[in-house]
């Protein structure tokens, strides 16, 4: 019997349209995936892929056998899936994508708590600042803060919270610049932000009943981590746009006051997004309503 996971391969490696790009999907060297899917022609006795140094394509026969590989391959997902939602106790690994301040504002906190809630459940977390494809990446569930949460043919959205941006700067700024009293007096407060391409920066506010302004300014100071626009803010540096979640404890303190409050730029919503058969596996619904029930309420709180 031929060994199915050659089949396997081989649809991967037709669907992304080379082998590298099936190799990093599958965890498995480009040389090797090369080297099965030869194999796997010689046994046919039929060519399967069409070969040149610029691209593949998949030959007559080949089209014909990835319609048969793809059909074993679901099945075999569909299998896995169905023994994991009889589980009554979630076990397993989830691999989740999450944005780097997020991870480093709560929700990293949070997964370890759901962790130690199920011993037998393993997570893989991915820490990026960039979009993620969980069908495309092999990732279960993927958190995003965007001001609008996308539609998609192929991934199930659930809303976690709102979070809001917040204007602040420290005290010691303002006692230097003076206060802000109306919103046309922003440009003359120094400022850091994140890195722009040119070194400029604009930065949208709402404001009451509808009001808008638009400040553009060049920041002193430009990082692509918020954590240390953060501590530069805190230091006096310039004002700067923070999420609410990371700064409320400076809030509180006093070590940020907010600048105008009312202003502020256009609201982010939490989501997680995830392909909705994985909503079924026992350990990937438990923790998508732990983020759900934690993210709304309770220490790690983004709300509006």
């Amino acid at each position: 019997m031929q060994d199915l996971n050659d089949m396997v391969f081989f649809a991967e490696v037709a669907e992304r349209g080379g082998f590298a790009a099936a190799g990093r999907a599958l965890g498995i060297p480009k040389s090797r995936l090369s080297r099965r899917v030869a194999e796997l022609e010689a046994r046919l006795g039929v060519q399967l892929l069409q070969r040149s140094t610029r691209q593949l394509s998949l030959t007559p026969a080949g089209e014909l056998y990835l319609r048969h590989s793809l059909a074993m391959r679901d099945a075999a997902e569909a299998a896995a899936e169905a023994i994991a939602q009889v589980q009554t106790e979630p076990r397993g690994l989830v691999r989740i994508s999450c944005p780097i301040t997020l991870a480093q504002s709560g929700v990293g906190v949070l997964v370890s708590q759901f962790m130690l809630r199920y011993p037998d459940v393993q997570v893989e977390m991915r820490i990026l600042n960039r979009a993620v494809d969980p069908i495309e990446e092999g990732v279960d569930l993927a958190l995003r803060v965007r001001p609008e949460i996308e539609d998609s043919t192929t991934l199930v959205a659930k809303k976690l919270a709102v979070a809001r941006g917040v204007l602040v700067a420290s005290p010691g700024l303002l006692r230097r610049q003076g206060p802000v009293v109306a919103v046309e007096g922003l440009g003359r407060l120094d400022t850091v932000a994140q890195t722009a391409a040119d070194g400029r920066v604009s930065w949208r506010l709402e404001g009451p009943h509808g009001a808008s302004h638009t400040l553009h300014h060049r920041p002193r100071y430009l990082a692509d981590d918020l954590l240390t626009l953060k501590a530069a803010v805190v230091e006096g540096v310039g004002a700067c746009i923070l999420p609410d979640y990371m700064c409320k404890e400076d809030l509180a303190a006093g070590r940020l006051i907010e600048v105008l409050p009312g202003w502020g730029p256009a609201p982010g919503i939490l989501h997680v997004v995830f392909p909705s058969r994985r909503a079924l596996v026992p350990a990937i619904r438990r923790l998508i309503d732990f983020l759900a029930e934690h993210t709304g309420t309770g220490g790690f709180r983004l709300t509006l």
